[in-house]
């Protein structure tokens, strides 16, 4: 694990995203009735929550950090459920990682949530959209 004990307490934030590409059966229940195992965006949204709080024991050398905050925000496309996380804190190290857990897990519960509907869903395009504080400054994706 790399000793970041040297590098001073700064506020710092990470944006990720991802997307679950769905079938057009799933958009429709998740727009209308909903999924048969209940609120695939209500589990998602706390699944990623609680992810990106336990980012340490799932991820090895990950710092433990004092998290501030995470929102995950889910919204329902013609075809694929996207996801955004944001985390923030005032800490010596940055929290790209745990907004890229918080995406990651959200889109393994909408999965979960809606196998039974449609095995053939995706996961795709996990990613660091921004990242704010610390040394390195601040950094947007260009895309």
């Amino acid at each position: 694990m790399v000793d970041v004990s040297a590098k001073p307490v700064t506020g710092r934030e990470a944006r990720a995203s991802a997307r679950v590409l769905l079938s057009e059966q799933v958009i429709g229940a998740l727009r209308g009735h909903g999924v048969p195992k209940g609120d695939a965006l209500a589990v998602a949204r706390i699944a990623g929550i609680m992810a990106a709080k336990r980012t340490p024991d799932l991820v090895p050398l990950c710092h433990p950090l004092s998290i501030s905050g995470v929102t995950v925000d889910l919204e329902v496309a013609d075809d694929a459920v996207m996801i955004w996380a944001s985390v923030r804190t005032s800490d010596r190290t940055g929290v790209e990682m745990e907004a890229l857990t918080a995406v990651s897990v959200a889109a393994l519960a909408i999965y979960d949530m809606v196998k039974a509907m449609d095995r053939a869903a995706v996961i795709t395009d996990v990613r660091v959209d921004s990242k704010s504080g610390g040394d390195s400054g601040d950094w947007s994706r260009a895309d």
